[in-house]
């Protein structure tokens, strides 16, 4: 006896499998340092660090969440005012004049950034603290700062639970806010921040596991403080060296292989039981990089953009010199094919054949028939 599944069941899962599988068509950035105070100085370095390598390899600051305490760079100890750096040798300012913090100071607490990823925001909220994504977006999401057994601290006066984050988590998969996602945590047992995740597609990595501290890298001493953690440090190292631009084929795989305890003086964790690719099919740039793939709803999408760049293109020939057809103007017409030869308006013609004759002198004599008949009606 044979079993069939029923038509609806079977598109069903065929189409749960084609959604599985599809590209996505963005890259999203969550980005989240959630000490503050001088002392924490590394903690700021750390995610400055992580953005300034998302927007290297071509995520837009439009796609990127800064969440940052920003209580370092004019503080009155930092003897170089305006400016972080993450090295002794302080060759590179990752503050600068280049960056833009969406939520700064007392506006990092949890509740916002739950808000943020589940999009229960203020309907008054700016795009720039929205992270507008979708099912097909990729959502890259670091968190450093002091924590310890699954809780993170928010500015020394809250926490974060990893059940929290896992709830969060689970409503932006059932809004369908995200398509894949790399949650990666730098802080005290970070690995206990992922052990309560539940929703799919999430791959997840730490800098230590249960019971074991996040060491920081090295002192600048001429700031005082050290600058910058292990765990990043050495992720930043890899991409620095292996992944130059957002063409690179290097892999996840290749980035996890890269921990080594010895150096990193913890367990770094990956947790990869809710991600459905194996690792060495996923670009590191899936995640840290920048996609332009567009998709079109709708077949008539292409004419109207050629249509209007044509526009766009005569008003820009016509206002530089008038009566010119500019070079975009062409490009675009012949993108367009071969023309179809359009049905004007015709004059009428006197001469239309025999059956059009036959038909006006039945009516022109029906006319005089009607008439010559009213004449001899009685009056």
């Amino acid at each position: 006896m044979k079993l069939r599944l029923p038509t609806t069941i079977f598109l069903t899962l065929l189409l749960q499998l084609c959604c599985t599988s599809a590209q996505h068509t963005s890259n999203w950035a969550v980005l989240v340092s959630t000490s503050r105070f001088w002392f924490n100085y590394r903690h700021l370095a750390n995610v400055l660090s992580m953005y300034r390598t998302v927007k290297r390899l071509g995520i837009p600051d439009s796609q990127i969440i800064l969440m940052l305490a920003d209580d370092v760079a004019c503080n009155p100890r930092n003897i170089f005012p305006a400016s972080v750096f993450n090295n002794a040798d302080r060759g590179l300012d990752l503050y600068g004049d280049n960056i833009e913090v969406d939520y700064r100071g007392y506006e990092v607490t949890v509740e916002n950034f739950i808000r943020l990823l589940t999009d229960r925001v203020e309907p008054d909220t700016p795009r720039s603290k929205r992270l507008l994504t979708d099912e097909r977006s990729n959502i890259f999401v670091y968190m450093t700062g002091h924590g310890g057994n699954e809780f993170l601290k928010f500015q020394d006066a809250e926490e974060i639970s990893a059940f929290d984050i896992a709830d969060a988590f689970e409503q932006m998969w059932e809004k369908k806010r995200y398509h894949q996602m790399l949650f990666m945590i730098d802080t005290c047992q970070a690995n206990t921040m992922y052990s309560k995740f539940y929703s799919p597609n999430i791959l997840a990595t730490g800098s230590s596991k249960l019971d074991q501290s996040s060491y920081s890298h090295h002192a600048d001493n001429d700031v005082g403080v050290a600058v910058i953690d292990r765990y990043t440090y050495y992720n930043l190292e890899f991409l620095e060296t292996n992944v130059q631009n957002a063409s690179s084929k290097h892999t996840m795989k290749d980035l996890f292989d890269s921990y080594d305890m010895y150096k990193i003086h913890s367990d770094p964790g990956v947790r990869t039981d809710l991600f459905n690719r194996a690792l060495d099919e996923v670009l590191i740039t899936d995640f840290f990089g920048n996609v332009q793939n567009v998709e079109v709803d709708g077949s008539g999408e292409e004419e109207k953009w050629q249509v209007d760049a044509a526009e766009l293109a005569k008003l820009a020939a016509n206002i530089t010199v008038p009566g010119r057809r500019s070079a975009a103007e062409k490009v675009v017409e012949e993108t367009r094919g071969p023309a179809v030869k359009k049905v004007k308006a015709f004059k009428v013609q006197e001469e239309k054949g025999w059956q059009q004759s036959v038909v006006g002198f039945a009516a022109l004599g029906l006319c005089a028939a009607v008439w010559f008949g009213g004449m001899l009606m009685p009056k």
